[in-house]
């Protein structure tokens, strides 16, 4: 799927840009046809993902690397199974100002 010349893959991070969830961040659960499953692990939950088009998220990152963030998003990539904590911290550290304790700094984007 892509969006803003990006492919849009599980375990990306993306910012919704229509809708409630305007401006938050989220992980991508699943793409199919023209639409993206997410979740926050907050407001949306992985119990019940957000199918959203594509077309009203926006690609942030594609996450690698050893920290939260990265080992979330190749467990998504893996077919694993991720709790709503892991999917809080994992977005968290994405979230963190430069130099902020638990910045990945090993994230594509």
């Amino acid at each position: 799927m892509k969006e803003s010349g990006r492919d849009i893959l599980p375990g990306d991070v993306v910012l919704s840009v229509r809708g409630r969830d305007m401006n938050r961040q989220m992980l991508v659960l699943e793409v199919k046809d023209g639409f993206v499953s997410v979740c926050d692990g907050r407001i949306r939950r992985t119990e019940k993902p957000k199918r959203k088009k594509a077309a009203h998220v926006r690609w942030q990152a594609r996450p690698q690397g050893e920290g939260w963030l990265g080992r979330v998003s190749e467990k998504i990539r893996a077919g694993g199974k991720v709790t709503n904590s892991e999917l809080r911290r994992a977005l968290n550290e994405y979230s963190a100002p430069d130099g902020a304790p638990g910045r990945d700094a090993n994230v594509e984007g």
